[in-house]
């Protein structure tokens, strides 16, 4: 072992097989040991009483929209507000930015356009779009984590969705790579049937009915059967593809699936018409179909919980009409995700690790950044200090993503980030918010 730089210690360590009291030693940016003792002339750091050190979050799906549509986020905003929210690694979304992730070049470019801005690492998914597989293969080969692809249209005409032999084309160069595809899994023909959106949001559920998540989710499954392509779900809303999915995780199938905060802490009870800082597609749901998701995390049939922080400009969400069908659709909640859905796990019984292991290590695993995501030996001396019981109220004008816009303005939630450190130093301290170091780097899977 390499002698020690670092020492944090703290009463409750949450490792992967349970908390324990202790020190975590960091040398060179990584853990080296974690003990009951620390050694003679080691800086040590004492964690608060009462607070927990988890490991720094992992969220594998934000869109940071630079190049292109900074005025909707960018990598300076984006990376402050996730130190500032526990987390430590964002894996970057393909659209949105202009250009898209398509290929190799504009890989090129994103990563360009990060250079001394960030407060967090930085990792980026691929887009397949109709015309690319070929770029596919390439793109894997630069460092992308996966590719992401649309089934419906995406909002944004640089980024089309693949239809049925678009995807299987796009499955197969991915399969043949050894590569991971991420979809967002809703069917256009239910949707093109189904009633136009309003004001009301009763009308915009109506307009995303589940049966357009479990139509799409059975051509994916299909495909991934007959190509042996790995495939994500992304930012499951509907209880109804729950059984789907535990279906085919039965088989054997190479299917994992997400959720996401908004859908775990609100309910379709509480949105307000007109209030179109809560849409979001696919949409919230009701509070039983919350609860079924909930139970899907306990059962494992749902692997990760991550932001699907997707930011716009104020005036893109429409606030001024409150009409569902012209706001843009997306929730920026990128500083707040570990708050939100502590605040309803701790109600619903489950446990800082549980949430670790939503947060953190499953989107590391997925996203094949093997060195972080987990309190453990010679993983990255990435931590969140989190105090589960304090309290706070959500104000727009405190948060560090680019638009003040969340549909949590006024909630009180449970948990609060007190620092957070990327290999072994604080990107973010609760008693300075206002210093933002910019030592994050681009990274690519292990």
């Amino acid at each position: 072992m390499p002698p020690a730089e670092l020492a944090l210690v703290a009463d409750r360590i949450v490792c992967p097989d349970g908390e324990r009291a202790g020190a975590v030693l960091v040398a060179g940016g990584r853990i080296v040991a974690i003990t009951g003792t620390v050694p003679d002339g080691v800086r040590t750091v004492a964690v608060e009483p009462g607070c927990v050190l988890l490991p720094g979050l992992v969220d594998s799906h934000v869109h940071v929209n630079e190049p292109g549509r900074t005025e909707w986020e960018g990598f300076a905003s984006a990376t402050a507000a996730a130190a500032a929210g526990g987390v430590t690694t964002i894996v970057d979304m393909p659209l949105n930015s202009i250009p898209p992730t398509v290929d190799v070049a504009a890989l090129e470019v994103k990563r360009a356009a990060t250079v001394g801005k960030l407060a967090v690492d930085v990792a980026f998914w691929g887009g397949a779009v109709p015309g690319n597989a070929d770029q596919l293969g390439p793109l894997h080969a630069a460092g992308v984590v996966g590719a992401k692809c649309f089934l419906l249209p995406s909002g944004v005409d640089e980024f089309p969705p693949l239809d049925a032999a678009g995807l299987r084309e796009a499955m197969v160069a991915i399969a043949a790579a050894d590569g991971l595809l991420i979809a967002h899994a809703e069917d256009p023909d239910v949707i093109a049937a189904a009633p136009p959106s309003g004001r009301s949001y009763d009308s915009f559920l109506r307009s995303r009915p589940p049966g357009a998540e479990t139509r799409a989710l059975e051509l994916l499954i299909g495909t991934a059967r007959e190509t042996g392509c790995r495939v994500h779900v992304v930012h499951v809303s509907a209880a109804e593809s729950l059984a789907l999915i535990a279906a085919a995780k039965g088989e054997g199938l190479p299917v994992s699936a997400e959720t996401c905060p908004h859908y775990l802490a609100l309910s379709a009870e509480e949105v307000p018409d007109g209030a179109t800082q809560f849409k979001c597609c696919p949409p919230i749901r009701d509070a039983g179909n919350r609860d079924r998701l909930w139970s899907a995390l306990a059962d494992g049939t749902l692997d990760c919980v991550v932001s699907d922080h997707s930011p716009c400009t104020v005036d893109a969400k429409r606030l001024d009409v409150g009409d569902f069908g012209l706001a843009w659709g997306g929730i920026a909640s990128l500083q707040l995700e570990l708050p939100v859905v502590w605040t309803e796990a701790a109600r619903r019984g489950f446990t800082p690790g549980d949430v670790a292991r939503w947060m953190a290590a499953a989107p590391a695993r997925l996203t094949g950044l093997a060195d972080r995501g987990v309190l453990a030996v010679g993983a990255s001396a990435d931590f969140c200090v989190f105090a589960p019981e304090e309290t706070f109220v959500v104000d727009p004008a405190r948060l560090r993503h680019r638009n003040p816009v969340t549909p949590y303005a006024g909630r009180t939630l449970r948990g609060v980030v007190r620092s957070t450190w990327l290999r072994g130093e604080p990107v973010y301290d609760a008693t300075d918010p206002d210093r933002v170091p910019r030592t994050g780097r681009t990274i690519v899977p292990a």
